[in-house]
Formats: C-alpha cells, sequence, structure tokens
C-alpha cells in the first residue's frame, strides 16, 4: 500500500512539473511570438490573436483552454471512463490555472529561431514527464485516442497529426507562412526532446557481423570493449552456406572501436549497424519502469 502511494506522488509530481514547464512554453514562448504549433494550446493562441484583434474582448489563454477542453473530457469520460483521464485532468486543470496566474511577459518574441528553440525544448521536456506519468496536456491527445475508438482504420498517432495539423494550417491562415517555419521547427524539436525524456537518453547500437573471422572479432569485442556478442547461425540463401552470426548492443561511442575491430580482422566482412531506440539491463541504465507505473 505504501509501495502504491509512493508512486502515485511521484505521478503527482510529475504531472505538477511537466504541467508547469508546458504552461510556460505557451505563455512565453509560443504566445507572444504567435508560434502554432497544434493542440488546444495553439488553438487558444489563434483565438487570443483573433479576438484582440477583431473585437474589444482578447479571449484570455487559460479560458480558451479551459473551454475548448471541457466537451473533449466529457466525450472521453463517457467513452474511456473516469480512471482513464484523471491524471490528464489534473494537467488539464494545472495548465489552466497557471495560464490564469502566470503575469503576460514577453521575453524574446522578437527573434523567432530562439522562440522556437526555447519554446520546443520547454514542451518537450513537459510532454516528456507528462507521458512518464501517463497523463497528457489533454486537448488534440485525448480527442485522437477516443476518436480511435470509432476510426480503427487509423491509428491513434495519425488521427493526433491530423487534428493538430488542421490548427497549424489555421496558425498559418491567421499569422503567416513564417511563423509557420518556425512553428514546425518547434514540433520537430519538441518531439525530439519528449522522445529523450522518455528513453533516459539509453539510445544504442546493434551491430551486426557475418565474418569467416567471427570468432576472433567476437574474442577481441569481449576482452577489450567488455561488451557482450552473441552468436547466431545463418545460411545465404544465394550461396547455401551457413555463417555465424555476431550481434553486439553497444553504446554510441563503443561503435567506432567495432569497426576498427572488424576492419583489423576482417576488412571484406559484411558489417551492418542498427539504431536502437532504448537499452536498458547489465552494461547500461537501469530500468526505470518504477517511474512509468
Amino acid at each position: 500500500m505504501k509501495q502504491k502511494l509512493k508512486l502515485r506522488t511521484k505521478d503527482v509530481l510529475l504531472i505538477l512539473i511537466g504541467s508547469t514547464v508546458t504552461s510556460i512554453a505557451t505563455k512565453y514562448f509560443f504566445d507572444p511570438a504567435g508560434l502554432v504549433t497544434g493542440g488546444v494550446s495553439g488553438l487558444a493562441i489563434i483565438i487570443k490573436y483573433l479576438t484582440g484583434e477583431y473585437s474589444s474582448l482578447q479571449i484570455p489563454l487559460w479560458v480558451s483552454n479551459l473551454l475548448v477542453n471541457i466537451p473533449i473530457f466529457l466525450f472521453a469520460w463517457k467513452t474511456e471512463g473516469f480512471r482513464s483521464i484523471m491524471r490528464t485532468g489534473l494537467s488539464w486543470l494545472i495548465i489552466t490555472a497557471e495560464l490564469a496566474i502566470f503575469p503576460e511577459y514577453d521575453l524574446i518574441s522578437g527573434n523567432l529561431l530562439l522562440v522556437s528553440v526555447y519554446g520546443g525544448i520547454c514542451f518537450g521536456i513537459g510532454t516528456g514527464l507528462l507521458l512518464m506519468a501517463r497523463a497528457t496536456s489533454g486537448g488534440t491527445d485525448m480527442l485522437g485516442n477516443t476518436l480511435h475508438r470509432y476510426v480503427r482504420q487509423y491509428s491513434v498517432g495519425r488521427l493526433i497529426q491530423f487534428l493538430d495539423g488542421i490548427v497549424v494550417i489555421l496558425g498559418a491562415v491567421v499569422f503567416n507562412v513564417e511563423h509557420t517555419l518556425y512553428a514546425l521547427i518547434s514540433v520537430y524539436i519538441m518531439g525530439k526532446i519528449t522522445d529523450w525524456i522518455l528513453t533516459q537518453g539509453r539510445t544504442a547500437k546493434c551491430a551486426m557481423i557475418i565474418s569467416d573471422c567471427s570468432d576472433e572479432i567476437a574474442r577481441s569485442i569481449l576482452d577489450d570493449l567488455s561488451r557482450g556478442v552473441t552468436s547466431v547461425s545463418g545460411t545465404g540463401m544465394y550461396s547455401g552456406s551457413s555463417r555465424k552470426i555476431l550481434i553486439c548492443i553497444c553504446s554510441n561511442k563503443d561503435i567506432v572501436e567495432i569497426k576498427d575491430i572488424v576492419k583489423q580482422y576482417d576488412p571484406k566482412a559484411f558489417f551492418v549497424i542498427h539504431d536502437v531506440t532504448e537499452a536498458m539491463g547489465e552494461g547500461f541504465v537501469e530500468n526505470v519502469e518504477k517511474w512509468t507505473q
């Protein structure tokens, strides 16, 4: 029981920090510069600009974030159930409150490149922390996940991209193409930072080696780099000959030395390198699954 409470406390802390960083990105980077990166936050920026430009009553970000998300949450509640949206609901309320409380301040809206970079970093960190707590900021993420129940032929990711794309296009119409290009830079940075947060930097390389000197190569990797090597049997379908296939998961810095080892023993070896999104266990960063359960 204490362990469950401890995990729940960690989740709340992650949601609080993630929501705050996301609010900062929206309030102090994207909104002053008019960068629309999608989602309800992007729609709120558009609404604020249009109401301020063409009426005497400018609708603030927090009002749009609150009102637009209400029907989305009700729809998700009816479809998914309260337990499924509870964490995201907490994030939504925190972000709405912070958008209302944080004072208006223009940091660097005059430099769109800096805005897109810093805003993308902040939003990516916030999104990554929220996803670690199995939450989102609501909006298009939640709507895409809920709509997937009704349109199974499209993946959740594709639906979210479609919804965000509509918002980005609206942003291009309301602002201009230049702002949209910088917004896309932010979207790219956000994705990279979010992925890095979720994998904890546990990226690696996978080397597959086919050589007549497989035993010597494997022994050198084991002794010189202290990396494990797995050997599996393979058959060339053209030649019909059987060969050993060496597989080694290593860090990014080790791959250069493995290349040198292979060239040293067999310059004609067949050598393939794959990117590994995440590597855990002995020799790599310990599993941090406890943070995401």
